[in-house]
């Protein structure tokens, strides 16, 4: 109730205030009416009143009665948010990872500040500074903040490091450190490559072209594109990555809103894959620029989408700052893919808990696991601009092959083992005892992948671990989820020996999104089949003239 009081005493407030920057300023009863009570409450309040706080309040609770992603940030969330989409921040240069109260190094950046210095993977940092962080109860951001810091500064670590029985000690002289958005680019079967992008950001475009390159020249011709948990990013970056598979001239999204017209962005580039097979593989976690980069590709026939619907993510924000380094992201119209489609899932004003509740109501209604339960209008059946297929809207962007979740090896031990970071500490602990030993023996990824097993040593540590963090052993459970673990552990290692590429060579071998999509794209006659419409899982006999949204 409060909030809808302060949305509704500020409803137009917030243009009136911000005209000035964007037009010419023009008070409104209700601007006049604010800037009254904040006049009122300075003089006559029983205490001293924080206006700036009461204003971000207001701010906010006004801007969540619009839309879902109508925000304010503050100067601290403006560089967060923005910090990801940049390509590079003021660091270290270390990717670590926080278990049982202490930091371990899990990668050094090639060429960044730590690794000039001497920093190695698997060292410990139990110091920053004068501050211990080990055995001390932190978040990762709490670490982040003391590592981090601008171009040319200095800190000092100490760390420590097997083998070594004293504290080391580490002056480290902050650099710029990139932030790359490939999380793995590599060949999974003749002539079939994988790339795998996590963001769209600054340089996503140059790095795209830069691993679709090297896997040109191991041979690839057709390409799985993974877009999963892929959140989205800049626009312009999307449509960058979208030129590299339509051809020139071909609409790849539209946006349009009430106070914005028709905006249109074209592909200028030709298909570098040469009319190659492209699968893009999505789920629930792909967004915004993802479904964009998805949608064309789908509306235009170029490719095959598999995996589960896309979040919904269709809302056009403007970044629009404040005075005082604060911001507002305010909606100002919606995407729409080129059959017209809108990509943002409903919503109701000033219903926002409901709104986030959408992933769990999926789940609840058996969405994520069989594709009968999937039924769509009428109203939002669309054709294709080539092979005239049937598509669908409603939000997000529904695949032409569904892959149900996979909840056959889940357990509760699993759940228990991997949220805790039981799993996690044991693949660290196994590298951080037998670094030397596992590159000796497994000199790279692919021969790593091929021979390592899950020892009954490493079976020991789990139960040993398990037990110290109070998690119930289940016999039958643990034979159940053994092979999802042993996988996860494997892949865990991998990570820390070789690289992120070596993380995904392993447990793309149980995902199953990817499994499908290698298998339609090995398969000329399913990838066509699907192309014209032929095959999918989606749709045909589960069309149903109920208004539920899709």
């Amino acid at each position: 109730m409060q909030k809808e009081v302060i949305a509704a005493v500020l409803g137009s407030l917030f243009l009136s205030l911000t005209g000035c920057a964007y037009g010419q300023f023009r008070p409104t009863p209700e601007g006049v009416k604010f800037e009254r009570t904040l006049q009122l409450i300075n003089s006559l309040y029983v205490d001293d009143a924080d206006t700036k706080k009461l204003t971000e309040a207001a701010i906010r609770a006004m801007l969540e009665e619009l839309d879902p992603h109508s925000t304010y940030l503050t100067e601290e969330e403006v560089r967060a948010m923005n910090e990801p989409l940049q390509g590079n921040f003021d660091g270290i240069g270390i990717q670590f990872n926080m278990l049982t109260d202490t930091l371990y190094v899990l990668d050094v950046i090639s060429g960044g500040p730590s690794q000039k210095v001497g920093l190695l993977a698997g060292d410990k940092i139990i110091k920053v500074n004068d501050s211990v962080i080990a055995g001390v109860k932190m978040n990762s951001q709490d670490v982040v903040k003391m590592l981090r810091g601008p171009k040319g500064t200095s800190v000092n670590v100490s760390v420590l490091r097997r083998g070594v029985p004293e504290l080391m000690e580490f002056r480290i002289v902050r650099d710029k450190i990139p932030i790359t958005s490939i999380d793995a680019a590599y060949m999974v079967a003749e002539e079939v490559g994988y790339i795998r992008l996590s963001r769209f950001g600054v340089t996503s475009g140059e790095e795209f072209r830069k691993a679709g390159n090297e896997l040109k020249a191991q041979g690839m011709k057709h390409l799985i594109l993974d877009l999963t948990d892929n959140g989205g990013g800049i626009l312009q970056v999307a449509n960058e990555i979208a030129d590299e598979f339509l051809g020139e001239e071909r609409l790849i999204v539209y946006t349009e809103g009430k106070n914005q017209p028709r905006f249109t962005m074209n592909a200028t580039g030709g298909d570098e894959l040469q009319g190659g097979k492209l699968v893009i593989l999505v789920n629930g976690s792909s967004a915004s620029a993802s479904e964009i980069l998805a949608g064309a590709v789908q509306d235009w026939d170029r490719g095959v989408v598999v995996g589960r619907r896309t979040f919904g993510k269709g809302l056009v924000q403007r970044q629009l700052p404040l005075p005082d380094g604060t911001m507002i992201r305010l909606t100002v119209a919606r995407y729409y893919t080129p059959t017209g489609r809108s990509i943002q899932r409903p919503y109701q004003e000033g219903k926002l808990d409901a709104y986030n509740q959408d992933f769990i109501d999926r789940f609840q209604h058996g969405e994520l696991f069989v594709a009968d339960s999937i039924h769509f209008p009428d109203s939002l059946k669309y054709t294709t601009l080539v092979n005239k297929r049937t598509v669908y809207g409603g939000g997000g962007i529904m695949p032409d092959y569904f892959v149900p979740m996979d909840t056959t090896s889940g357990t509760l031990l699993h759940t228990r083992l991997y949220a805790r970071g039981v799993i996690s500490r044991v693949a660290n602990a196994e590298v951080d005892l037998n670094r030397k030993s596992l590159h000796e023996q497994y000199p790279d990824a692919i021969a790593f992948k091929e021979g390592y097993e899950l020892s009954d040593a490493m079976v020991k540590k789990l139960k040993g671990l398990a037990a110290e963090e109070k998690i119930e052993w289940n016999e039958q459970e643990f034979e159940r989820s053994r092979p999802l673990i042993a996988l996860q552990l494997k892949a865990l290692i991998a990570r820390d020996l070789y690289e992120s590429s070596a993380f995904y060579r392993i447990i793309n071998e149980e995902n199953d999104i990817f499994q499908e999509g290698l298998r339609i794209i090995t398969d000329d006659s399913r990838y066509e089949g699907l192309l014209m419409g032929v095959g999918s899982n989606v749709g045909n006999a589960k069309e149903t003239e109920n208004t539920e949204n899709g």
